[in-house]
């Protein structure tokens, strides 16, 4: 049976190249790096070359990277950080209703401590306009957070003018970029944001790790109580290796940023393409536009069939594939970035994410699309909601 992995969204393989970087800091180099002998200095330097790599490729300082466990942690640091530290000055928080989990719970927490959050919606693309948000910013807000590129359905947002929305009523603004990392160019100075979080494994580095860049001057309050690591703004002792991965995965990425979002661009249109030739009543959720739409995520919604039964039965065929986030797969509900599109609940509930990689090739998506047309006739006899022919 083939094996064909579509489901990069959730997370992509280890490049062998970052494997071999890793692999000196967890046999001889491994000391902590807190400490103050050789053995220290010797980890100590890993992490602050991976720190000058992540800083180098989204145009930051050195100095403004802080290494986490992950984007989960980045986005919790970035938002409850910020909120605590303006609280009783500034106590409203405006993010979108598309965000990844770790924002909206994190929000949602936030609220039950007494602050203000407001959910700014999006259009039938997902696009959060400059009008929305600038009727939800106030003088009072803290932080506004809208991820750079949608981890469910692609679509890239104007961070820059977002931004400036924000700024010009002294809020901070921040954006998840865990899934625009590596894909697009991501640059803070270029989008002028104050914070931003990314994480390893979306680009073919060590699951649990990510950075959050906090442009310098920025006050937080930290999460956790400890030691001074990454100098008091996240204690624990740093995952070395996983830092150093993180800082080699970046570093390729960046390196074929260019090459490789043009072959996605290509693979995308012909599977988008080919899929709607081949299957009726199929609709993309997001732009067609792969200026506006990482070209790596394709979500589409078949009319009259459960998405799991689709995941599943794709699964029997062996394709990974995914619909909506993996953080909610064991979820029964609709997508709430469909839902927040006004994807009627019956489409939602038929949708699959399709998610492509450093490794997905023609051959596979010439074989996906070969055997999702029986799949979904299957499905469909099976339904009684389906009227097509």
């Amino acid at each position: 049976m083939k094996s064909i992995y579509l489901d990069y969204n959730s997370t992509t393989p280890l490049d062998e190249r970052v494997l071999e970087a890793m692999l000196p800091y967890l046999k001889e180099k491994y000391g902590n790096a807190s400490s103050i002998h050789h053995f220290g200095r010797e980890a100590k330097a890993g992490i602050e070359e991976a720190r000058e790599k992540v800083a180098a490729v989204i145009g930051a300082e050195p100095s403004e990277i802080y290494f986490t466990s992950g984007g989960t942690e980045a986005d919790n640091i970035a938002l409850k950080g910020v909120a605590y530290q303006r609280k009783g000055k500034r106590e409203h928080l405006v993010i979108s209703s598309i965000e990844h989990h770790a924002i909206l719970e994190s929000a949602r927490a936030l609220q039950k401590d007494g602050f203000k959050v407001n959910f700014a919606d999006t259009d039938n693309l997902g696009i959060v306009t400059g009008e929305t948000l600038q009727r939800l910013v106030t003088e009072q807000t803290s932080i506004v957070s809208i991820m750079h590129a949608n981890n469910e359905v692609g679509t890239i947002q104007d961070i820059k003018g977002l931004a400036a929305l924000a700024h010009a009523k002294g809020a901070l603004f921040h954006t998840d970029a865990v899934q625009s990392t590596g894909k697009i160019n991501v640059n803070v100075k270029e989008l002028d944001i104050d914070l931003l979080s990314l994480s390893a494994h979306k680009i073919y580095g060590p699951k649990g790790v990510g950075a959050l860049f906090i442009r310098k001057g920025i006050k937080i309050a930290p999460l956790f109580h400890g030691g001074h690591h990454e100098k008091g703004r996240r204690a624990g002792t740093e995952n070395v290796a996983g830092i150093v991965g993180l800082g080699r995965a970046i570093e390729i990425a960046e390196e074929m940023r260019e090459k490789e979002h043009a072959r996605l661009v290509s693979l995308a249109d012909f599977f988008i393409t080919e899929l709607q030739d081949k299957v009726a009543d199929v609709f993309l959720n997001g732009p067609r536009d792969n200026n506006m739409r990482v070209p790596s995520t394709v979500n589409c919604s078949f009319q009259a069939v459960e998405g799991e039964s689709i995941i599943l039965s794709l699964d029997m065929k062996g394709v990974g594939v995914a619909s909506g986030s993996a953080c909610t797969s064991g979820s029964l509900e609709a997508s709430h970035v469909l839902t927040a599109m006004n994807v009627p609940p019956e489409l939602a509930q038929g949708s699959i994410r399709f998610s492509f990689g450093r490794f997905t090739t023609k051959d596979d998506l010439d074989y996906t699309i070969s055997v999702i047309p029986e799949i979904i006739e299957r499905l469909r006899a099976m339904s009684p909601l389906y009227k097509g022919k």
